[in-house]
């Protein structure tokens, strides 16, 4: 099974874009997607409402999307082709109770491709794509943290202009830099790179068995 992470340093940087690209233009690998999302205080993992609830029933919740009409982003997922498409939330930082359940659907996967920074806590993918956007301040705890496991940068193109999270530097990243121009979110040439990255991958794997 080809895995694949896909995250970012803040919203709206495109990431989801990223995935739904990646599985229209990888459509043989037959994806089975993911979104994980981390909720603040406040906020119920049940139906992403606010709430006061404080049961522990409510720290987590995995649902398959069937919406195919492309309103939210799992759905998008679908739209783009994937084979099934799941929708994980949880409390912030309670992502590791909702492992179990995630790597359940991961066994019944033929491949997969998941939104997520924080995963790569719990998971090694064969690759790591992160988005960046130099207009957005915000950059997350967690993808400074695992900028040096990138294997490579979608970096939106930003002509003149100085980032504006100057404090991070992305010179841990060893990998290629994709420049992109929204709303063309995918490149040939990340699809390339993806491609020969999970060819090398199925290769190694099978000299292995």
């Amino acid at each position: 099974m080809s895995l694949i992470v896909i995250g970012g340093h803040s919203r709206n940087v495109g990431k989801t874009s990223v995935v739904a690209g990646l599985i229209a233009a990888l459509p043989e690998y037959n994806w089975t997607a993911f979104k994980i999302t981390q909720y603040g205080h406040g906020i119920c993992s049940k139906d992403g409402q606010p709430c006061d609830c404080v049961t522990d029933d409510h720290s987590w919740a995995v649902s398959e999307e069937k919406d195919r009409s492309g309103s939210s982003d799992s759905s998008r997922f679908l739209v783009a082709g994937a084979v099934r498409a799941w929708w994980v939330r949880t409390e912030q930082g309670r992502l590791a109770e909702a492992m179990p359940a995630i790597r359940k659907r991961l066994a019944g996967s033929r491949n997969a491709i998941l939104e997520s920074n924080s995963i790569l806590k719990f998971l090694r993918p064969d690759l790591y794509l992160t988005v960046l956007d130099p207009a957005t301040a915000d950059f997350k705890k967690s993808a400074q943290e695992f900028l040096d496991r990138a294997d490579a940068v979608i970096l939106h193109e930003r002509h003149g202009s100085t980032p504006a999270w100057r404090e991070t530097s992305l010179k841990p990243v060893t990998g290629p830099m994709f420049r992109i121009q929204p709303p063309n979110y995918v490149t040939p040439e990340i699809i390339d790179f993806v491609r020969l990255k999970l060819t090398t991958e199925d290769t190694e794997d099978t000299e292995k068995i």
